[in-house]
């Protein structure tokens, strides 16, 4: 069973992991090993507009309704993360640190990583399959960076840093086995 003080520090390490001193010295750009921007979804446009319509209704209801600010809080709240929350989040970018891989949605150890498997269709996609819950998340990972994210989880495999509990996945032969 997961407790608390497994999974927490692994989230916020990338978060808040980094102080302004350790940051200044370069201590956060020694723990990342490869970066690269998220990608926005084709629907991103969509919510930037709902975010300015509910702004406009907020500004309604505030100014030119005289209603009090309490009757505009949900709408304030919902144009707050459409328009600025929601944004920012694709300024996060998809990384693979010493301690986890940021995800799609999230954080996720090297220590909780069961299983790993590549789709490559039309863009190539990592899965990620956690060790101990019954659940996957998924990182895109561009063509640019596709053999150096492929080596660095060979790596972390080679090193036990990801250890498969049963049946591992084929990330591709190793060029390094051949010589």
């Amino acid at each position: 069973m997961l407790r608390f003080s497994h999974w927490v520090p692994g989230f916020w390490s990338p978060i808040f992991g980094c102080s302004f001193n350790s940051f200044a010295t370069g201590a956060c750009a020694r723990r990342l090993l490869v970066a690269w921007p998220g990608r926005k979804p084709s629907y991103y446009g969509f919510l930037l507009v709902l975010g300015v319509v509910l702004g406009s209704l907020v500004f309604v209801k505030l100014v030119l309704q005289q209603r009090p600010p309490m009757s505009a809080f949900g709408e304030g709240m919902m144009c707050f993360y459409y328009a600025y929350a929601f944004p920012m989040s694709f300024r996060i970018e998809r990384e693979l640190y010493k301690d986890g891989i940021w995800a799609e949605s999230g954080f996720v150890p090297y220590s909780e990583i069961g299983g790993l498997s590549w789709r490559e269709d039309r863009e190539i996609t990592l899965v990620i399959i956690y060790r101990t819950r019954s659940l996957a998340r998924s990182l895109s990972v561009p063509r640019m960076h596709y053999g150096e994210v492929r080596r660095l989880l060979r790596d972390k495999i080679a090193t036990h840093d990801i250890h498969f509990t049963l049946k591992s996945f084929a990330l591709g032969t190793d060029e390094r086995d051949i010589v």
